[in-house]
């Protein structure tokens, strides 16, 4: 079991949506340093301003950017705090057909939502490896198991961060580390980041409380994936016995997730 009770947590990407109600949570539960990362200093103000706690440390990290990670990281070792959960929550999408892609587009997606989780999870390895305990989190996508028009590139950096995550979780069961990964495969959350994706009942736009929930219980109780919704542990078995074409079939015409993206806003 994994305990926020006195526990440093580190969360990229927790100034706001399901971030931020981690952070609030790790916090209710006695967390004794919630460490946020991420882009937005609008966002980290205005959690600043809305939940005054000592324990909250905010810093403007681009994830995807070596050096700006090394520069968190040297300013939390002078504080002398070492993750002991990191939440890889950072992420960002752009959903249209590959070829519409701007230049720019495809190197900041891949660079948030995969190198972002890679960098970030070196920086704190050794120390964790050293005391021979730590939790990571990593929050990839359904996308991340289902191919998907219009999310291409989305679909593409999620498929590498459960495979990677994956591989991870093995290296550090083989090394006998002590460190438990956890990673989070869940459909469309109504935070705004997928405005206006087709949903439908098999496959509902999540609540943004409900999925901080699951994920933190799942990490609690040291669980290997946290899927949601329930079709999603589904789709390996779906994947595995259906011919592409039934599958295709079933999954894209049937559920109408192959025109989910027709519609999307995205956060603006």
């Amino acid at each position: 079991m994994t305990q926020f009770k006195n526990k440093t947590v580190l969360i990229t990407g927790g100034a706001s949506g399901i971030g931020r109600i981690m952070a609030e949570t790790a916090l209710d539960k006695g967390a004794s340093a919630v460490i946020i990362w991420d882009i937005h200093e609008q966002n980290m103000h205005q959690f600043k301003t809305d939940y005054f706690d000592k324990r909250l440390l905010f810093n403007n990290v681009d994830v995807s950017n070596s050096e700006s990670v090394l520069n968190a990281v040297q300013k939390l070792e002078a504080t002398q705090l070492t993750p002991d959960i990191l939440i890889l929550n950072a992420g960002i999408v752009s959903g249209k057909y590959f070829h519409e892609h701007l230049p720019g587009e495809i190197e900041k997606t891949i660079g948030v939502n995969i190198l972002g989780c890679m960098i970030a999870a070196r920086a704190f390895l050794p120390a964790m490896i050293k005391r021979k305990s730590g939790h990571i989190v990593t929050i990839s996508s359904a996308a991340g198991m289902l191919a998907n028009p219009g999310m291409a590139v989305y679909a593409a950096s999620k498929w590498a961060v459960l495979g990677w995550s994956e591989s991870l979780r093995l290296e550090m069961k083989m090394l006998k580390t002590g460190i438990n990964i956890t990673t989070v495969t869940p459909s469309f959350i109504n935070t705004g980041m997928f405005a206006g994706a087709k949903v439908n009942f098999l496959l509902p736009n999540l609540k943004p409380e409900k999925a901080a929930q699951k994920i933190i219980s799942g990490i609690e109780s040291n669980k290997v994936f946290v899927r949601m919704p329930a079709l999603v542990y589904l789709l390996p078995f779906l994947k595995g016995i259906l011919p592409s074409s039934w599958f295709d079939l079933f999954i894209g015409k049937g559920l109408g997730v192959y025109n989910s993206m027709k519609q999307f806003k995205g956060r603006k």
